[in-house]
């Protein structure tokens, strides 16, 4: 293996001939010789997981297993993690290893469908501006966390408000729902009311409500309308994010994958760590018990909307849709048990979201505990419990600024792991597409990538930055991946074949009995593809358009969003219409040879690809070129053949048949 220094990747940076020249994302023991490989199982594993747990492990589904009845929740999520997740995740991993090529290429496959693949590069593409964005809200909360008191304790740290009651009276800035026994305060800058100091609840107009560490960290404005300027320590913190992806991708693989073995075990270190503070704190007894507890409510089990909930967090806490899935696996080797890494990492990613959970709610249950409110009132969902209802409630505990650098950091270096990927499979797609254009460019590939999603992560760190990053989320990074997965695993089954998939995974795995196959073939004919389209329509009939809160989006916001979604699905047929214009014959045929494998699909390297792809790619070239003559590929192949039979019967006619046709 080569080694690298600092000398290194600054001669990669200021394009010295001498290194750029060096395929420098391919080793000397690679068996791929032109794209690389990865540099050993366990960093492959170790990405794979630091892709699929991401931050919706952490603040999504331990509040969906609270909604949805406890541990009772379980049931139905692991039931559908059997049906439809890993599944899945087994489809792409094996696509993506089998040819070694990225989102768009492997669908050489099924060739009309090959703006799926596009369309998932364009999903991949617009949320790793948003995904950015949220590592940058990560840094700059944990640079904030190196002082005491944190900022987000109480009002002190914001001239706009108090939080101390003066008198009989209680001094705050418009604030509403201001709940006297708590701590998290909702304050703006439209001016003083003064209150008399009950103990009830105390409501109060407002135009522009917002948690102080919203306030403090964001300065988030009162909607999409008003943008105002570029929040500069929100933009420093966005250009350390994309300096920190882009030096950990310099080499592709070859670098991140030395970085995830840091990047992608840290957080389950903090995760023990905040269990055991937790564990040991007043009212972490009632926060677990209202997570997975004695409150479990089975009787949910026969509410619908729980099993629509279990099936949508599986599908996307394992990201399957993507592309990262199909970019990472096409690194493997070509004979890598792709079947055991597919469980390893599904399982492994339901674990940790499990885990996560009891890490999460046994704090929330010490700061309902100091609130004197029901756990219930504390919890929040995504954005909300990651930074306001958790970060308040570590504020509470002694030494609070380690316990929130830890926890920020934690969600620092699992928005990272997602990026990484996100980040290769946009790389990957452009160095498949134009390999003797990029192949000597892969730092400045990288580089390039990672300006321009900073450039376009700016509007991301204005004062009406959250909006656009919920506007993203909402309406690209949802039902849009159900009908891309749909589209995938109804190209597989039914155009490509589902046996003809199955002997391409007996390639890579060695032959399999029937009963092994009568699972997945189950599952990828009629399962699957049955709960995604009753989970697809009902996410579209019911639904609603997203607000930040109590703030609704302007018109012409919610028409960007779905400018997005047609800018993202519209490559599908655009790319299908244009592959019919550019095949031959009549439009039968034409549409005939885009739902067949072209001739470009096969395993990347000539020595995995076998008599059977042999014959395939020969016949396919015989009957394009329509030659009625046996061209010289298929003779080579009879040839064999005879060669073949010949020396099992033992019969010297055939060896000679073989040596006097093909001796020259």
């Amino acid at each position: 293996m080569r080694k690298y220094g600092w000398n290194t990747f600054k001669d990669l940076i200021f394009r010295n001939p001498s290194v750029v020249e060096q395929d420098l994302h391919v080793d000397d023991g690679d068996e791929n010789t032109e794209r690389g490989n990865w540099a050993n199982k366990k960093e492959y594993i170790l990405s794979m997981i630091g892709y699929a747990v991401g931050l919706g492990n952490i603040w999504r589904f331990p509040y969906l297993a609270y909604k949805n009845g406890g541990g009772a929740f379980l049931i139905p999520y692991f039931t559908m993690l059997v049906l439809t997740g890993i599944p899945l995740f087994f489809l792409e991993s094996a696509l993506g290893q089998f040819c070694s090529q990225g989102p768009i290429n492997l669908w050489r496959a099924v060739p009309i469908l090959q703006g799926v693949g596009v369309a998932m590069v364009m999903v991949t593409l617009i949320v790793s501006i948003y995904y950015n964005v949220i590592i940058a809200y990560s840094l700059y909360y944990m640079f904030a966390s190196m002082q005491f008191p944190l900022p987000w304790s109480s009002c002190s740290s914001n001239s706009s408000c108090s939080d101390t009651p003066t008198g009989a009276h209680f001094t705050s800035y418009s604030c509403e729902e201001v709940l006297i026994k708590s701590a998290v305060l909702y304050c703006n800058v439209s001016g003083v009311l003064m209150a008399n100091w009950t103990q009830e609840n105390i409501t109060c107009p407002s135009s522009s409500i917002m948690p102080v560490s919203v306030r403090v960290a964001l300065q988030r404005s009162s909607g999409l309308d008003e943008t105002g300027p570029v929040v500069w320590h929100l933009a420093l913190c966005l250009l350390l994010s994309s300096i920190i992806v882009a030096a950990a991708l310099i080499r592709g693989i070859k670098s991140s994958g030395k970085v995830v073995y840091f990047t992608a075990t840290f957080p389950y270190v903090v995760i023990v760590i905040l269990l055991i503070r937790g564990v040991t704190l007043e009212g972490a007894r009632d926060g677990i018990e209202f997570y997975i507890g004695s409150q479990s409510n089975l009787t949910k089990l026969t509410e619908a909307e729980v099993w629509k909930d279990a099936a949508t967090q599986t599908f996307y806490s394992l990201s399957v849709g993507w592309g990262g899935v199909m970019t990472l696996a096409s690194y493997n080797n070509f004979h890598n048990n792709v079947f055991k890494d597919s469980f390893v990492v599904s399982l492994t990613n339901a674990g940790t979201s499990v885990f996560a959970g009891f890490a999460i709610f046994s704090i929330l249950g010490h700061m309902a505990h100091i609130y004197k409110m029901p756990v219930g009132e504390v919890v929040k969902e995504g954005f909300g419990l990651a930074f306001i209802a958790y970060p308040d409630a570590l504020s509470k505990l002694p030494i609070s600024p380690l316990w929130s650098i830890l926890f920020f950091f934690m969600l620092l270096t699992v928005g990272l792991d997602s990026q990484f990927a996100g980040i290769e499979v946009i790389t990957t797609c452009l160095l498949d597409a134009f390999p003797k254009l990029f192949k000597s460019k892969h730092a400045l590939l990288t580089l390039t990538t990672s300006s321009i999603l900073y450039l376009l992560g700016l509007p991301c760190v204005t004062r009406a930055g959250i909006y656009w990053v919920t506007l993203i989320d909402q309406f690209v990074a949802s039902w849009v991946l159900l009908f891309l997965a749909l589209l995938e695993v109804a190209g597989v089954a039914y155009i490509y074949g589902g046996n003809r998939f199955i002997k391409d995974i007996e390639m890579m795995l060695g032959k399999k009995t029937f009963a092994f196959w009568l699972w997945w073939r189950a599952c990828w004919f009629f399962i699957s593809p049955c709960i995604i389209v009753v989970i697809l329509v009902w996410s579209v009939i019911t639904f609603v358009p997203p607000t930040y809160g109590e703030v609704p989006y302007p018109p012409w916001g919610l028409a960007l969003g779905w400018l997005m979604i047609a800018f993202i699905l519209l490559w599908i047929p655009a790319v299908a219409v244009y592959k019919l214009i550019k095949a031959k014959g009549n439009p039968w045929k034409r549409l005939k040879s885009l739902c067949s494998p072209s001739d470009k699909w096969h395993p990347y390297l000539d020595v995995h690809r076998g008599e059977r792809y042999s014959e395939e790619r020969c016949r396919h070239r015989k009957s394009h070129n329509n030659n009625p003559h046996v061209g010289p590929c298929t003779d080579l192949v009879i040839g064999f053949s005879v060669l073949k039979r010949a020396l099992k019967n033992k019969k010297m006619s055939g060896y000679l048949i073989f040596v006097l046709k093909y001796k020259n």
